[in-house]
């Protein structure tokens, strides 16, 4: 089975203004980083497309997802205020620190989109595995308010198409970038058909996922973070995935695991105070995969979170995708 590379030229379209972390060159870096262009034709027929260069790899195109995959984990009124947010011109998202322009509704809808397109991927067996190179990022994005970057939740939005599409009854979703998933956490904290685990340095934005935060009601017990101090390097995360995360995830027996594959916790980024190396990442990536070979018979969707050093997070990416697919 090949590994799935899924992105597409709109999400250059939402406009974060000059200098923001956040910004249309993340992508361009990382499809670069893969020998392919933002403007390449993707290919559905299962061939790569000129230019792709990864042994393994097919290019997939998504389409924005609809309405009713978005409010399957975003509160109504939310999603239509962010559509009327854009139209009437809003530079900044109300409910938190997130930039819009014109576009940047469209465009979420399509990282959401390429994220469902994953799945299929994944589920109908036409790849093994997928990476989506999209933003923006969706993992602050709670059920009734986008912040962080994020305005709609990619993660969540994959998680609850697997299971009303493919009937999945257990998804993993793991979330390594620097910062926790706030939002992740919030849409599926009383749910237990979801387990949510994270590794995030504490304290950092947005100052929630302590360790005593396991969910609530039916879904306690299937909330696990793992918060680590800045400083913390290659040991420290490759440690917390040996010894704590890949055990639960084993008891857990998930059907498809979803990783929130941000790469702010690298020692070069900008937004971050954790050290972790490209070889830590390697790391990561190869205890991953072994996982998902022995405990979800390969199925893996990645999505990218954070990572705002265009060069380390082409490198990190390239380094990530080549795994997944080798």
């Amino acid at each position: 089975m090949p590994t799935a590379l899924i992105s597409h030229p709109d999400l250059l379209l939402h406009d974060t203004g000059s200098f923001h972390p956040e910004r249309p060159e993340r992508i361009t870096s990382v499809l670069s980083h893969l020998g392919v262009s933002g403007d390449e034709s993707s290919n559905e027929s299962g061939d790569e497309s000129p230019g792709t260069n990864r042994t393994g790899l097919v290019r997939l195109s998504p389409s924005a997802a609809d309405e009713a995959r978005i409010k399957a984990v975003h509160d109504a009124s939310y999603v239509d205020a962010v559509a009327a947010w854009c139209a009437e011109g809003y530079r900044i998202l109300p409910t938190g620190d997130t930039t819009l322009s014109s576009a940047s509704e469209t465009v979420a809808r399509m990282a959401a989109g390429a994220a469902i397109r994953a799945v299929d991927a994944v589920l109908s067996r036409e790849a093994d595995r997928a990476f989506c190179a999209i933003r923006p990022p969706g993992h602050h994005a709670e059920s009734d308010r986008g912040m962080g970057f994020c305005i709609y939740n990619n993660a969540a939005v994959a998680a609850r198409y697997a299971q009303s599409r493919f009937g999945v009854e257990r998804v993993v979703i793991l979330d390594w970038d620097v910062h926790h998933g706030n939002g992740t956490q919030e849409i599926f904290e009383d749910d237990p058909s979801v387990y949510y685990i994270s590794v995030h340095q504490s304290p950092l934005y947005p100052f929630t996922g302590a360790m005593w935060e396991k969910g609530r009601g039916e879904g306690t017990g299937y909330t696990m973070n793992v918060p680590v101090a800045a400083g913390s390097g290659d040991a420290v995360f490759v440690d917390v995935l040996r010894g704590q995360v890949i055990p639960a995830m084993k008891s857990y027996q998930p059907d498809l695991l979803i990783l929130s594959a941000g790469f702010d916790a690298h020692v070069d980024d900008p937004l971050s105070g954790t050290l972790v190396t490209d070889a830590g990442f390697q790391t990561m990536s190869r205890i991953l995969m072994d996982f998902v070979d022995d405990a979800c018979g390969g199925r893996l969707v990645s999505l990218l979170e954070g990572g705002y050093d265009l060069e380390v997070l082409g490198r990190c990416v390239a380094d990530h995708v080549g795994m997944m697919a080798s």
